[in-house]
């Protein structure tokens, strides 16, 4: 029967598939699992890092970043006129919380092998095929309702560019290092831009600052 069912998976699959090497090894330890469940883990990790970035970027309408515009899934809420809850998100990021919790189950499991035998296995099984699944589904939905429907804010992108206090370290090699921190700290005083200070600070012209503080080259 475990021949036949082998074969049969190896062929369905495409993949080299073949009876355990060492039976004894195969029935005490889950090693497969763990390190199947680990990769699952590293999945749910990156996911959770870049979802945490398209969270703050589309945060908004008017205190947040506001650099990414969200599909208007579940557009206002109660509380928060004009707010896009980022609910594709939100999911997502569940589901790393889960497979995170799975993975750490998974592990203390595969270290309960007793002598020849584990019998976590059935356990481990369903969370490692729930990890999947849940990645799976979420992953999807994800890219069909949240991705594919996200734009970039341009005029707000380039709002927060103009205004960065960072860009006068274009400027240093020109003026040097003091005079550039001078720059910056009294355009962060003022509220004004890098631009009009080291005008106004006798620095550099204009024209200067536009040929030398190039964003794109940065």
């Amino acid at each position: 029967f475990s021949a036949r069912v082998i074969e049969l998976l190896a062929e369905e699959t495409g993949l080299p598939l073949t009876e355990a090497r060492n039976h004894f090894e195969a029935q005490a330890n889950r090693d497969g699992l763990v390190e199947a469940s680990g990769q699952l883990r590293n999945i749910a990790f990156s996911i959770m890092k870049i979802n945490n970035d398209l969270r703050w970027m589309g945060s908004g309408p008017n205190t947040g970043l506001g650099e990414i515009a969200i599909p208007d899934l579940q557009p206002g809420s109660s509380i928060m006129p004009g707010k896009v809850n980022p609910t594709q998100i939100e999911a997502l990021t569940m589901v790393c919380a889960r497979v995170f919790g799975n993975e750490t189950t998974i592990v203390f499991a595969g270290s309960q092998g007793h002598f020849e035998l584990n019998v976590y296995n059935p356990m481990m099984a369903y969370n490692v095929l729930q990890s999947m699944q849940l990645l799976g589904d979420a992953a999807v939905s994800f890219t069909d309702n949240m991705v594919v429907g996200t734009q970039a804010n341009i005029p707000r992108i380039e709002k927060l560019m103009n205004e960065s206090l960072m860009l006068v370290t274009a400027l240093a090699p020109t003026i040097g290092y003091a005079a550039a921190t001078k720059v910056a700290k009294t355009a962060h005083k003022n509220g004004t831009t890098l631009r009009e200070e080291a005008v106004a600070l006798g620095y550099v012209d204009e024209e200067t600052f536009d040929r030398v503080v190039r964003p794109e080259l940065m």
